[in-house]
């Protein structure tokens, strides 16, 4: 028979350390590969413009970037968890509570950094024909960045609320 101890040892086998290394993975590991879509996503889109027009570089260079930031939220979760908080893993309960703070930076961040893509590529094919508008295209992509952002917060705040 298994004492109290014991029982809350592990969550559905995983021991807290294990909960807490899955969650900074889950953290930086979806919000990086969104990012990387997403950059591929504009940067397709922005080598096409700069072959017509070298000189638009630095703008489409801007909208390129955007979407990398979700892999630094996801990197700044990441650290958080294994650099910050990872002392209170020691119970399994706490590290499951890491792993599930860290969802909300990972799929905000997946998801967010490919869209943010989308509305950047657009913007470089507006950039193409209008080079005078480049503020808007980032208005556009920074107004995706914003849910990217709430899941960072969100993280954060789950993160500091682990007893």
């Amino acid at each position: 028979m298994q004492g109290a101890a014991e029982t809350v040892s592990t969550v559905w086998g995983l021991s807290g350390q294990s909960w807490a290394f899955l969650g900074a993975a889950i953290a930086y590991g979806l919000a990086g590969i969104g990012s990387a879509i997403g950059i591929g996503i504009v940067g397709k889109v922005a080598n096409g413009v700069l072959s017509e027009d070298p000189n638009k570089f630095g703008s489409l260079l801007l909208l390129t970037a955007l979407p990398s930031t979700q892999g630094f939220y996801g990197f700044i979760i990441a650290f958080m968890i294994l650099f910050v908080f990872f002392g209170k893993a020691a119970s399994a309960v706490a590290g499951f509570q890491m792993f599930a703070a860290s969802l909300p930076i990972a799929i905000a961040g997946f998801l967010s950094a490919i869209y943010q893509g989308m509305v950047c590529a657009a913007g470089a094919g507006m950039i193409a024909k209008r080079p005078e508008e480049v503020g808007k295209a980032i208005v556009l992509g920074v107004f995706v960045e914003t849910y990217a952002v709430l899941g960072l917060i969100v993280s954060f705040f789950l993160l500091i609320a682990i007893p």
